[in-house]
């Protein structure tokens, strides 16, 4: 199978480059970027791509590559750092900028099929199909002023002199832009073209390969021990579920933690999916009130996460050891890791390092006493790669285009301390809000034929589009607003409102509701939730906001 190898330089987005790889029916994986040249050729790669990463190459502790990998023969592609490392490990010279370039920009290409003069320079391969003048999206101070030998300059910008460079003989191939990103349009094509055209590869790779791999190395690393799930009945920990059923059948144990801070009804809802419709060995851990006294007065959200992600494990080990034959507690836990909540939390698997923004339940350090071996077959995947995997497991729909839920439940929904009146009021505003926008998603659904589609309606100001939305909550703060009912003074608490699109996790946009669901919603809010008097809607996108609000 054709196999594509992504250094790792520590670009906050470089899973994207391999999950855009695997988009175009590649195989694609991340490695770390100090990864040996003989380690290289043993893994049999049919091209090699280097990501972007934010130091400069001139930097104390930059990243760095063996020279020896551009002497294997096998055709190499750099974005932006990934460029600039190219250049200088090859004789060339890159330079600190006097402007640099953050955002769109145009580039100009410079080949004979768009030169004004005849320059004599054969068209990129790269550039197939592509416009002479387009888009691309830059990030950069630095800049390569001088290609190595043997390379010639593709592109320019009206700053950058070198926005691209190849040398056709050697199979290098690099650009400063980011083709990774939607914000280059051209983008993708500029991957099929060194893929397909340069590296040769052919579009063989199916979702499909991800399970009988997944299968195996999960059946080759437990051999016939058991292995316990952490299932919150989520798309991610369903997927796992379905995953290491498939490989090892009755050794899975899932275990099911009710810390009481899920949403209205759900508890019953895990139990009677994961009972009734399944085969598989289930147990589910009543844990509300422990919970409730470990973050009884706790207002720091990171304080929050570590409280119960802590908590998850030692529920977890406790369970594994009154599993233990012999007196051997099981040793192995599968958990539906996926790679935002990595890049998320700061941590990489392939040796850099991204900046934390917030701790992820599953990826809180195992607290003293507690230990197991972790299985996470999702770690390098997006949440749209996980429901097409989901699918191609044959796990139900209701299972696989089930919104996003955090692990830390609603303990994360309400700002400051969580006691059992503010759990009751979030629990019934959530269910109202999950009422109408089930409903908003089913009706466009049946419009479209599509779940993430649109639809173009003609209003007043021109055509509208709808959209369905991919995740829809609420959040409590911790204020209380003045108000007026029944011709009485109210003195209580807003409601603050989340919807967004997105399809990824990583970044995501709010969504533009019609004014008809933001009015239904607040009504029945306010005349249904005792304890609220005001709903406020949240538009602000990710970045630079988060999904969550803790």
């Amino acid at each position: 199978m054709d196999k594509v190898l992504v250094f790792d330089f520590g670009a906050q987005y470089g899973q994207l480059i391999a999950r855009r790889v695997r988009n175009l029916q590649v195989y694609s994986e991340m490695v770390p970027c100090d990864i040996s040249a003989e380690e290289v050729r043993e893994l049999q790669p049919s091209a090699i791509i280097l990501s972007g990463g934010p130091a400069s190459v001139y930097a104390e502790d930059a990243p760095s590559v063996d020279p020896g990998i551009f002497e294997l023969g096998i055709p190499v592609l750099g974005f932006c750092y990934g460029q600039q490392i190219m250049a200088k490990t090859l004789g060339g010279v890159v330079s600190h900028t006097d402007k640099g370039e953050y955002g769109p920009a145009t580039i100009y290409r410079m080949d004979d099929d768009c030169a004004t003069d005849d320059q004599g320079q054969a068209p990129s391969p790269l550039f197939a199909d592509t416009p002479c003048e387009q888009t691309v999206w830059m990030s950069h101070r630095d800049a390569v002023s001088q290609v190595p030998e043997g390379f010639v300059v593709t592109s320019r910008t009206e700053t950058c002199p070198v926005a691209s460079m190849e040398c056709p003989e050697r199979k290098l191939y690099a650009t400063q832009f980011h083709p990774e990103v939607r914000h280059t349009p051209y983008g993708q094509q500029m991957l099929a073209n060194f893929l397909f055209d340069i590296a040769g590869i052919e579009p063989s790779w199916r979702m499909d390969s991800i399970i009988d791999d997944a299968v195996r190395d999960i059946r080759q690393k437990v051999g016939a021990d058991r292995v316990i799930l952490g299932l919150s009945g989520g798309v991610d920990s369903s997927v796992v579920a379905a995953l290491c059923s498939k490989a090892i059948g009755k050794q899975l144990v899932c275990v099911f933690v009710n810390h009481g801070l899920l949403r209205k009804g759900e508890p019953e809802e895990v139990e009677e999916i994961f009972t009734t419709r399944f085969d598989v060995n289930f147990i589910h851990v009543h844990a509300e009130e422990r919970y409730a006294a470990l973050l009884d007065g706790v207002t720091d959200p990171e304080q929050k996460r570590r409280i119960i992600g802590s908590q998850f494990w030692k529920e977890f080990f406790s369970v594994a050891q009154s599993l233990a034959d012999d007196g051997e507690p099981v040793k192995y836990l599968a958990q539906g890791t996926i790679y935002p909540d990595i890049i998320e939390s700061g941590a990489r698997k392939t040796g850099g390092k991204a900046s934390t923004i917030k701790s992820h339940h599953n990826l809180i350090p195992f607290p003293e006493g507690v230990s197991f071996d972790l299985i996470e077959p999702l770690d390098h995947f997006f949440k749209d790669e996980v429901r097409e995997l989901g699918t191609a497991l044959g796990l139900p729909d209701y299972l696989v285009n089930r919104q996003p839920f955090p692990g830390p439940g609603l303990a994360i929904r309400i700002i400051g301390a969580v006691t059992p009146e503010k759990l009751a009021i979030l629990k019934e505003a959530d269910a109202i809000v999950r009422e109408e926008l089930d409903a908003y998603n089913a009706k466009l659904f049946e419009e479209t034929g599509e779940r993430n589609g649109e639809i173009e309606r003609l209003s007043a100001g021109g055509p509208e589009v709808e959209r369905s939305v991919w995740q829809y909550f609420c959040v409590l703060p911790d204020i209380r607003s003045v108000g007026v009912m029944g011709d009485e003074r109210t003195y209580q608490r807003p409601i603050i409102m989340r919807a967004v699109e997105s399809s990824d996790a990583m970044t995501a946009d709010w969504a533009k509701l019609p004014y008809d669901v933001l009015s239904r919603v607040s009504s029945r809010i306010v005349a249904e939730v005792e304890g609220i008097n005001r709903v406020v809607y949240d538009i602000t996108p990710k970045p630079p906001a988060t999904i969550e609000w803790e």
